[in-house]
This record gives C-alpha cells, sequence and structure tokens, in this order.
C-alpha cells in the first residue's frame, strides 16, 4: 500500500499545476469585444469558422431599414425555427408598432421585447461568447450599430428514441433509459423528482469539446461539503476532450490504482433519483447515457432496481446468492488450484478418485492449466462482446462447446478445470455491475498465482491484501465498505438482506444528510415511528 500511495503522490506533483496552453486565437477571443461595424464583425467570424461548408451567413435588414447578419451551422439548428421564430420577426415589424419611428437607440429593447419569438435567447458583446455559442448550435444575430449580438437557441440534433437500457435489464420496473443529449437526461431525472429541491448546477470541461457538465443534488437533503468536493475535483480537470462520463470518473476518483471502482455509473433515470433522495450528488455529460453518482460503497456494486421492487423476502434470498456467486468467482479457482496442488487430502475419496483420473493424462501442473483456461475464456467473452450480435451469440457456444470439449478430449485439460472455470464465468455474470465484475475478474489471477506457489497459505495472504485494500479505500470521504465498516445497524438492513422499507426509515448514514428521516407513516405495522414523530434536533 505504500508503494501505491508514493506512485499516486508522485502522478500527482509531476502533473501539479500542468495547464493547456492557450493559443493566440483564444486569446484574442476572450479579449475582444463586438464591434458596431457589420463588415468587420463579419469578416472576423468568418476567419475563425468560415472555412466550413455547413457554415451560414446569412444577411438581411431588421424591419427593412437596419443591416443585419445572421449566423449558424446548417446541420445542427432547426430551420424551422430559424425561419419562423427569428428571420420573419426580424424583418417584419411587430403589428403594435407598424406605425412608430423605430431608431437605433431603442432597436435593441424592441428585438428582445417585442419581436423575437424565442423563449431562450440572450445578448452577448464578446466574440468568444458568440463563436462558443455558434459551435453549439445556436444562432446568432448581429445588427449594425448595437454593442451586442443576439444569441438563439436553435440547437436540434438527432438523437435516439428513449429506449430500455441495454446494460440494466429488469423485469419489474421502468423500461425508460438516459440517452446522450444532456437536456433529455434532466427533463428524465426532474419527471422523477418533481421538487423545487432539486437543483441542477453547470459547468463547461474540455479545452476543444467545451462538453457541459450537469451536477445534480437535493438542495436541503445533500451535505454540502459533498457538493463543494464535487465542484471542486471538477473544476481542477484540465483536458483537451471530455467525450464520455467515463474520462470525469478517471480523474475525480480517490485511488487511480485500485481495481475496484469508487464511483457508480448508470442508465437508468429512476436509480439516479433513488440515489439523490439518499443524498448523494449525479454527474451528466452532455453526450454520454451513463450518470455517474457519487460517493460510492462496495454494496452498491450487487444490488439491482429490482430488489426494491419486489418483496424483500424473495429478493433478499436473491440477493444472497448473488453476493455468494461474487465471492464464488473471485476465490474458486484459486481453492481449486490450492486444494489440488497442496491439500488433496482435503478432497473426500470418491471425489479425489474421480478428479485424479480426469487429470491422468493432462501434461501440465494445476496452475497453469487453469491459468491457460481462464486467460482463453477472457480472450472468448473479449471477442463475443466485440463481434456482430448475430455472431457473437454464435461464437460463445462454439468456444464453450467445441473448444472446451476438445480440449478435454485432446488431453490439454481435466474435466473438473472445465467445470469450475465454466462455473467461475457464470458467477462473474450474476455481479449487476460490468466495472465491478471486471475488477474481480482481473483479481482472480494473483490469487491462482499466490495458490499455486503457497496453497491455501496463498489464498489467504490474498484475501487478507484485498481487504485490506478494501478497507483503506474511500470514495470522496466515504469508507468503502461502509455499512458494514464502520458497523451501522440501520445500514445493516440494506447489505446483505433487503430488509421491508418500512424499516429502513433512515437515509444512509454514512452520507450524513441533512435531513436524515425518509419514510413517512409506516404500512406495514413493523414499526410506528413516523417522520412527523422525530425530533427537529434528529432531522438535521
Amino acid at each position: 500500500m505504500s508503494f501505491f500511495n508514493w506512485l499516486m503522490r508522485n502522478h500527482k506533483q509531476k502533473y501539479k499545476g500542468l495547464t493547456a496552453p492557450e493559443s493566440p486565437q483564444q486569446t484574442e477571443q476572450q479579449d475582444m469585444a463586438l464591434s458596431p461595424d457589420l463588415e468587420e464583425t463579419i469578416q472576423y467570424i468568418q476567419s475563425i469558422l468560415g472555412d466550413n461548408d455547413d457554415f451560414v451567413i446569412r444577411k438581411f435588414n431588421v424591419f427593412g431599414q437596419f443591416p443585419a447578419v445572421l449566423f449558424h451551422f446548417s446541420q445542427m439548428v432547426d430551420q424551422t425555427i430559424v425561419n419562423e421564430d427569428i428571420l420573419k420577426p426580424f424583418m417584419y415589424k411587430p403589428p403594435q408598432l407598424e406605425d412608430e419611428k423605430i431608431d437605433l437607440k431603442n432597436l435593441k429593447s424592441i428585438l428582445y421585447g417585442d419581436a423575437l419569438y424565442h423563449s431562450e435567447g440572450s445578448m452577448e458583446s464578446q466574440f468568444s461568447e458568440m463563436i462558443k455559442g455558434i459551435l453549439r448550435g445556436q444562432s446568432v444575430v448581429v445588427v449594425e450599430g448595437l454593442d451586442e449580438a443576439f444569441v438563439i437557441d436553435t440547437r436540434s440534433i438527432d438523437k435516439r428514441s428513449i429506449d430500455q437500457p441495454a446494460t440494466e435489464q429488469v423485469i419489474r420496473g421502468p423500461r425508460e433509459g438516459f440517452i446522450e443529449p444532456l437536456g433529455v437526461n434532466l427533463s428524465l431525472l426532474r419527471y422523477r423528482i418533481q421538487s423545487p429541491k432539486l437543483k441542477v448546477h453547470t459547468m463547461e470541461i474540455g479545452h476543444t469539446t467545451r462538453s457541459k457538465v450537469a451536477i445534480c443534488y437535493m438542495d436541503g437533503l445533500t451535505k454540502p461539503e459533498l457538493i463543494n468536493e464535487v465542484k471542486t475535483r471538477l473544476s481542477k480537470i484540465n483536458i483537451d476532450a471530455v467525450l464520455d462520463s467515463g474520462y470525469l470518473e478517471q480523474f475525480i476518483e480517490d485511488n487511480h490504482l485500485s481495481p475496484f471502482p469508487q464511483i457508480q455509473y448508470t442508465e437508468r433515470p429512476d436509480k439516479v433519483a433513488a440515489n439523490l433522495l439518499e443524498g448523494r450528488v449525479a454527474i451528466f455529460v452532455d453526450g454520454s447515457p451513463l450518470a455517474l453518482v457519487v460517493p460510492t460503497v462496495f454494496s452498491q456494486f450487487y444490488q439491482t432496481v429490482e430488489d426494491y421492487t419486489e418483496r424483500f423476502v424473495l429478493m433478499s434470498a436473491i440477493r444472497l446468492a448473488r453476493l455468494i456467486a461474487l465471492i464464488f468467482s473471485l476465490i474458486f479457482p484459486s481453492l481449486y488450484v490450492s486444494i489440488i496442488s497442496f491439500n488433496p487430502e482435503l478432497i473426500p475419496t470418491e471425489f479425489a478418485a474421480a478428479v485424479a483420473g480426469g487429470r491422468a493424462g493432462v501434461p501440465f501442473p494445476a496452475i497453469v492449466e487453469v491459468l491457460v483456461i481462464e486467460i482463453s475464456m477472457e480472450v472468448l467473452r473479449e471477442a463475443t462482446i466485440r463481434l456482430p450480435q448475430q455472431v457473437g451469440g454464435a461464437l460463445s457456444i462454439v468456444g464453450v462447446l467445441v473448444i472446451g470439449q476438445a480440449a478435454v478430449a485432446a488431453g490439454f485439460a481435466s474435466p473438473i478445470t472445465i467445470v469450475v472455470i465454466a462455473l467461475t464465468t457464470i458467477g462473474s455474470f450474476a455481479t449487476p455491475a460490468y466495472n465491478a465484475a471486471l475488477g474481480l475478474r482481473l483479481l482472480r489471477f494473483p490469487l491462482i498465482i499466490l495458490a499455486g506457489i503457497f496453497g491455501l497459505y496463498g489464498v489467504m495472504i490474498g484475501i487478507i491484501f484485498i481487504t485490506n485494500h478494501l478497507l483503506s479505500l474511500k470514495s470522496f470521504g466515504v469508507p468503502y465498505l461502509s455499512p458494514l465498516v464502520p458497523g451501522n445497524l440501520q445500514g445493516m438492513k440494506d447489505l446483505l438482506i433487503r430488509g421491508p422499507l418500512g424499516w429502513m426509515f433512515e437515509r444512509p448514514a454514512f452520507l450524513m444528510p441533512e435531513d436524515k428521516i425518509r419514510a413517512g407513516p409506516n404500512q406495514t405495522g413493523l414499526s410506528t415511528q413516523t417522520k412527523e414523530d422525530v425530533p427537529v434536533s434528529q432531522k438535521k
């Protein structure tokens, strides 16, 4: 652990204060204000954006007497909005002002207050803001003689429809998932949480992409220090492009070298809403269908939405089975290697004879055999994911049946080894979170090597190291194994099992929410305490 800490500290010191240099063109844009001369404005913007076939410069006259120009990218705007809500009202006087004479000094207020048929319009005086608006898909109107330009939101990007999440499918629960546009994702979230306490703050990250990032939290519920920490970490990110929320995850997580994910991602609006109502913070990136949720604890990675939509007795049993499969997928191959290589006396006699018979023609020791089959399974799994869906299913069947049977028939592997690796792979598939399952898959290899060298002692050493690492991890100041360590009785009701909803009348204590009580009048009869019965001193 000390080596990891030294390496992280050296990495941070090496890149501390490193900033991407701004080009002279960017610096000039920030310093230049809009010129009253229309031709000068056209020449300047054309020098920056004009070398594009889809860039439109449309000249016209406001009310038939004031020269003006419209800038936008034709493939990023809604042409109907541009024609009906901008050009038409700017060219023709409003009916109530037809008989009045309009001069330059009151033109700005008339255009903004009487002529503009659009709710999302603003005035900008800096060239840098105008160019950023054009690049985002907005339309900019400049009128000769005015010191401010009209920046109007006309963005219209083709997008896929809202569909069932591909990575988090459920039998009982909502079927809608996030898509790429940030505005659609925020609307799905507000549809779930129709409360004025839901707050959304945005910022731009990325020197080149200027990706819009949204920070969502519940005001009066989420811990203010957590909100400030999220904003601080995001503001320190210095990169030229943010193309997905995964870019941000790698910058803001606490330990970059840990195989365990410290930030949860999801494409389900209901899951984000549930986490916000517990006191967490959600982070969205424009262009990414996956939202980040912080802080994150380990127990979140083996929980699913169905755990809370179905009855607690059934889902508690399924959650325990899921947890057993998670542990099983981590240590089963290493246990097999250690027992076969060092402690065969632990195997029952009848079963030992069957195992010995199956391994009689295998020329490799158990550790080599297991490592080769494990690596082959990882390669097969990766190939199945990357291939088209029509071919991937056929490849998985061929790989599991044909190759496995051929390896046994050729004496390359024993039948019991194939069974162990197959059960381990199935157990890893039972882990709902892909990133958590990937971390456990990677940790299997050092455990297998330790088991092949030291036997059961090596397995125990590896488990102790993994446990020690988990105990040292934190996610935005929250211990990774909460609520198990440090122990919290209320949190235990949603750890190994899923207790009745009436039992969980408090929000997770490790998040330190400002409002601790979340349950209303209990309908289960298991507890009579309600939110109204709790003193204010306990709520805050």
